[in-house]
C-alpha cells in the first residue's frame, strides 16, 4: 500500500515537474518569438530608412535627374532643330528618373571624348550607353547592362579595295584601306587594337563617320553593330556590313554612375533596369528607334 501511495506521489511530482518545466519553456518560446519578430520590424524598418535616405537623394532634392548624352543612334538621338533627344538609352533615362525618381529629367549634351570626365565633375548624373570596360571601370561605376554590343564594319559592295565576303579584320587591314570612326568610343579603342596596316580616320561623331564613307573618304565605317545595322537598312543598295568572327569588342552596355555612388543607388537603378529588360520593354524600345531612324532618313 505504502508503495503504491509512494508511486502515486511520485507520478503527482513529476506531473507537476513537467507542467513547471513546459509553462517555462512554453514563456521562453513566446519571449524568443516575440523578440525575433521585434528584430526583424526593427531590421526592416531600419533597412527602409536607410534606403530612403541614401537612394538618389541629391537628384530627388534637387528635383532633376541630369542625364549626360553623347549622340550615337539608335542608342541616343538628338533632333538638330528642336535638341529633343529620343533612342532607346534616352527612353530609359527619361522613364527612371520621372517614374522611379519622380524627377525632372534634363540631358546634358556631350562628346564621347567627355562621357567619363563630364561624371566625374559632377556635370551630369548618369552617363548613356558606356561600354562596360575594365579601363573605364576604374574611372566609374557601371549599372547592370541594358543590351549587348560589339563592332561591325560597313563599306560601300562598290569599293574594289574591300574583298566580297570579307568576314574577318584581316582581311581588311591593308595599307592604302581608311577606317572611319567615332573618336574616344569603345570602337575606336576596339579598331585602334586591331588595326596594324590600315589607316584609321577619328572623327568627332556620328554624322561625321557616316559622311567620310559616303563620300568614299573612307572606305569603311567602324561602330556598334546596331547603329550599323540603321545604314545597311537605310542603304541596302550599296551598304554592306563585316560582322567579324569572332566578335569584335563584346560588351555590355550600361549607364555609368560615379565610382562613390552607394551600393543602395546602383541597386535601385539595378532593379529598374533588370525589370526592364525581363519585360521585353528594352527590346521594344530598341525597335522602336530603330524603325524612327529609318523613317526620319528616308
Amino acid at each position: 500500500m505504502q508503495s503504491c501511495v509512494a508511486s502515486a506521489l511520485c507520478i503527482y511530482g513529476i506531473t507537476l515537474i513537467g507542467e513547471v518545466i513546459m509553462v517555462r519553456l512554453s514563456r521562453i518560446t513566446r519571449q524568443a518569438f516575440v523578440g525575433l519578430v521585434a528584430a526583424s520590424c526593427l531590421l526592416a524598418s531600419a533597412s527602409s530608412r536607410a534606403e530612403d535616405a541614401s537612394a538618389w537623394q541629391s537628384v530627388k532634392k534637387a528635383g532633376v535627374l541630369r542625364c549626360g548624352a553623347a549622340v550615337a543612334p539608335p542608342y541616343v538621338m538628338r533632333d538638330a532643330k528642336t535638341g529633343q533627344y529620343s533612342g532607346f538609352f534616352s527612353d530609359l533615362c527619361r522613364d527612371f528618373g520621372q517614374n522611379v525618381l519622380k524627377v525632372k529629367v534634363e540631358f546634358v549634351d556631350t562628346s564621347w571624348d567627355n562621357i567619363v570626365a563630364g561624371l566625374q565633375s559632377d556635370k551630369w548624373d548618369l552617363s548613356l550607353a558606356l561600354n562596360d570596360t575594365p579601363e573605364r571601370e576604374k574611372a566609374v561605376s557601371f549599372s547592370v547592362p541594358a543590351t549587348d554590343y560589339n563592332v561591325s564594319l560597313i563599306y560601300n559592295k562598290n569599293n574594289p579595295k574591300i574583298p566580297k565576303g570579307a568576314h574577318s579584320v584581316a582581311e581588311i587591314d591593308k595599307p592604302g584601306i581608311t577606317i572611319a570612326v567615332m573618336s574616344g568610343t569603345s570602337q575606336d579603342k576596339a579598331i585602334s587594337a586591331a588595326i596594324k596596316q590600315a589607316q584609321i580616320m577619328r572623327l568627332p561623331g556620328n554624322d561625321e563617320t557616316r559622311l567620310a564613307l559616303m563620300s568614299k573618304r573612307a572606305d569603311l565605317l567602324a561602330d556598334a553593330n546596331i547603329t550599323n545595322m540603321l545604314l545597311t537598312e537605310e542603304h541596302p543598295e550599296w551598304a554592306v556590313a563585316i560582322q567579324p568572327n569572332p566578335p569584335l569588342a563584346q560588351q555590355a552596355v550600361s549607364f555609368a554612375v560615379r565610382k562613390e555612388t552607394s551600393k543602395a543607388d546602383l541597386a535601385v537603378l539595378n532593379d529598374f533596369l533588370n525589370a526592364q529588360v525581363k519585360s521585353g520593354a528594352v527590346n521594344r524600345l530598341i525597335k522602336t528607334s530603330v524603325q524612327s531612324m529609318l523613317v526620319t532618313n528616308k
